[in-house]
């Protein structure tokens, strides 16, 4: 188990540091890590995840409003033919070569945060993957998709890495995309504006029903755990009585984290405005 940074104690004594230039192994390290790429993009079994089907795709929701399906990633898959700056838009813009827009649940929303770095970093790690031949299908939309999610993005700059609130709020919304599963829906997407971390969202599975948990530093949401408590609900899933917690929070990809992004993370929710839980 790794050791959890204590949030206060590390602002105090790590220097933040400059964002690197892009590279494989940073890709390596967000998409098996901090993204939890895999968590939507890597076949299940009974028991759990297909890894010799790594980002190979699968269907990850199917219900009245869509059936979504998340791609294969690996060189066997459809990407296969676009370039990097046109696999890089797919990602953080959800359009495609073709000009025809991704749907959700991609968090497209968090995404277009992405730092231009980290965004390229990916798309190497990616372009590294062995080749698994996987059609998991098309999706299918039910419901109108907007004609795009924002202006085009030109350029991205993540903030400075390290122990900071700032830092920290990045790896919680556009890596990490926290925020978007933690902050209640409206019929644009989040209420990032009004409602950040406030929790309340649904999700529906094989497991049953899991709510996301406010994030804020309410009473109704952290402000009773302690920064090691936190930690291990975030990257074990498990609460401090000991009861584990439910998907499709990627806890196995969270574990994957550094000490310090863990801290920075932490620092950012306890930052959060107090919001009473959603509904």
């Amino acid at each position: 188990m790794k050791t959890l940074v204590p949030a206060a104690l590390a602002a105090c004594c790590v220097v933040s540091v400059a964002q690197a230039e892009p590279s494989v192994a940073r890709g390596e390290y967000l998409v098996r890590g901090i993204a939890g790429c895999g968590n939507c993009h890597t076949p299940l079994g009974p028991e759990g995840f297909v890894m010799d089907q790594e980002l190979a795709g699968r269907l990850v929701e199917d219900g009245p409003p869509f059936r979504a399906v998340a791609p294969n990633l690996t060189p066997a898959g459809r990407i296969a033919g676009w370039s990097d700056a046109e696999l890089a838009r797919a990602i953080r813009e959800g359009i495609r070569p073709d000009g025809s827009l991704i749907g959700p649940p991609m968090p497209f929303a968090m995404y277009r945060g992405l730092g231009d770095e980290d965004l390229m970093s990916m798309v190497m790690f990616l372009r590294t993957l062995p080749a698994v031949e996987n059609d998991p299908g098309p999706s299918e939309y039910r419901i109108p998709l907007p004609p795009a999610y924002g202006p085009p993005v030109e350029t991205v700059t993540a903030p400075p890495q390290g122990v900071t609130v700032a830092y920290g709020a990045y790896l919680a919304g556009p890596v990490a995309h926290c925020m978007e599963c933690h902050t209640p829906m409206g019929p644009q997407g989040p209420l990032l504006d009004t409602d950040l971390g406030r929790g309340g969202f649904a999700f529906h599975g094989p497991w049953g029903t899991s709510v996301a948990a406010n994030l804020t530093s309410h009473a109704d949401g952290l402000a009773g755990y302690s920064d090691a408590e936190i930690g291990l609900m975030i990257t074990q899933g498990v609460r401090p009585d000991g009861a584990p917690m439910l998907p499709p929070m990627p806890y196995g990809y969270l574990a994957q984290m550094t000490a310090e992004d863990l801290a920075a993370i932490i620092l950012y929710l306890r930052s959060l405005p107090a919001l009473p839980d959603a509904g």
